[in-house]
This record gives structure tokens, C-alpha cells and sequence, in this order.
């Protein structure tokens, strides 16, 4: 069954293309342009993913962004000219997995949709895998991370980062290769939002944020996790 995607965009021309691109390559789109259509679409149909804007005629697209996460755990892509880093870190702070700004490619829109979709989907098979790191789990077949068996919230892309790292324990990456192993393709060889989901990360695992012993900073390279002794082989 085809994923189903709502966008809601107060341009209507730009919103139809985008449907019509998308449908054709086996995304089916349903439009609203204002937040109380897209609101009453949201309680009244299921959707596997949203494209939001941030700026709409009866309101703001960061405010509905916060809300649609307050409510679950459904991925959104906030797509909006507001590309400034400060409205990307707003964004992704109230709880949107990723961030495009317009003017955009069509191309770049789909991958990152798919990734989106990709990380989203619950494999319930026997190939997915859970780690355990003392007090952290990294479960990915119910798409959570647990500390002290407490689920932790973290928005998908969030998740996909921590589980890049965690099933490279040890091992610097770099923000290319995490967003390489997160989206599945590169598509920015820089992304300071990336440091963003890290910290959000460190706020929900590490015991001392600003002193993080699990996910570290190494200056110049990028981030390792950092597996000690007693967890080996666990």
C-alpha cells in the first residue's frame, strides 16, 4: 500500500506541482492551505508523513509542527522560504525531522521524503536488532531508544542519528558519513542542523548534557559513541 503524504502550503500552484511530482512517483498527496484544513485532515485521515510550511495564512506552520508532535510520532518536513539557520534550529527544536527551504529541487524533496518514510517504517522482522549500553537500549525494530527502560523522545531522524552511531561504537564519523547512514545518500556534504539533533540527543541520554560521555565531540572530525569496558559484547 502506497504512503500517504499531506502537505499543507498556502501556494497553491507550487502545492500542486509538488502533488503532482510526487504522485507520480508513488507518493500520493493529499493538499490543504490553511492550518484548519490541514488540522481537520490530520484528526480525520491517516497520513505516513507531513510537508509542512511555516508561514500560513490563519497561523504558524512552527506552532502546528510542535502541536502534530506533541500528539505522535509522525515525520515531518517542514518546506518553507524561511531558510535562515535560525528558523531551521526553531524547527527542528519544536520536533520536525527535517528542513528544506525553498527555492528547492524536486529530486532532493523526493530523497529526503523516502529517507523520511524509510525510517519511519517498523520492520518486524527478525533482521532488525536491539543494543543494549548499561542504562541505554537502542531498539531499532521499535524504531526507540529506552534509558533505564523508559522510552526516550526523539523524532525519527533524531533515532536514525543514534543509531548510526550506536551500531559504530568506537568510531569517529564525521557529519557527512552520519548523514550518509541516517538519510541513506548524502545530501548536503554540510549540515550545522545535524549538531542540533545531537544535542537534542545528549539532552535525552547523557546524564550531564553539557559534559557528554556517550556521544563525544571530536574537534575537527565529528562525533564517536563512546562504549566503555563493561559494556563490551553486550
Amino acid at each position: 500500500m502506497a504512503e500517504r503524504l499531506l502537505m499543507i502550503d498556502d501556494d497553491v500552484t507550487l502545492a500542486a506541482m509538488v502533488a503532482e511530482y510526487l504522485g507520480a512517483r508513488g507518493l500520493p498527496v493529499t493538499l490543504a492551505h490553511s492550518i484548519a484544513e490541514g488540522e481537520r485532515r490530520l484528526r480525520d485521515e491517516a497520513f505516513d508523513a507531513l510537508i509542512l510550511d511555516a508561514m500560513l495564512p490563519d497561523g504558524d506552520g512552527f506552532e502546528l509542527c510542535r502541536h502534530v508532535r506533541e500528539r505522535g510520532n509522525l515525520p515531518i518536513l517542514m518546506l518553507t522560504a524561511r531558510g535562515e539557520e535560525v528558523d531551521r534550529i526553531v524547527g527542528l527544536e519544536l520536533g520536525a525531522d527535517d528542513y528544506l527551504p525553498k527555492p528547492f529541487s524536486s529530486r532532493e524533496l523526493l530523497a529526503r521524503l523516502r529517507a523520511l518514510l524509510r525510517r519511519a517504517q517498523v520492520k518486524d522482522s527478525g533482521m532488525t536488532q536491539a543494543f543494549r549500553f548499561g542504562r541505554l537500549e537502542v531498539d531499532q525494530a521499535a524504531l526507540e531508544a529506552r534509558l533505564d527502560g523508559r522510552p526516550l523522545v526523539l523524532t525519527a531522524h533524531q533515532f536514525a542519528l543514534l543509531w548510526a552511531l550506536a551500531t559504530h561504537p568506537g568510531r569517529v564519523l564525521s557529519r557527512e558519513a552520519l548523514l550518509e547512514l541516517a538519510r541513506g545518500d548524502t545530501l548536503e556534504a554540510f549540515d550545522r542542523s545535524i549538531d542540533v539533533h545531537i544535542s537534542r540527543i545528549r539532552a535525552a541520554i547523557e546524564d550531564d548534557p553539557r559534559n557528554p560521555r556517550r556521544i563525544v565531540t571530536v574537534r575537527g572530525a565529528g562525533y564517536v559513541f563512546a562504549q566503555r569496558q563493561d559494556e563490551e559484547g553486550r
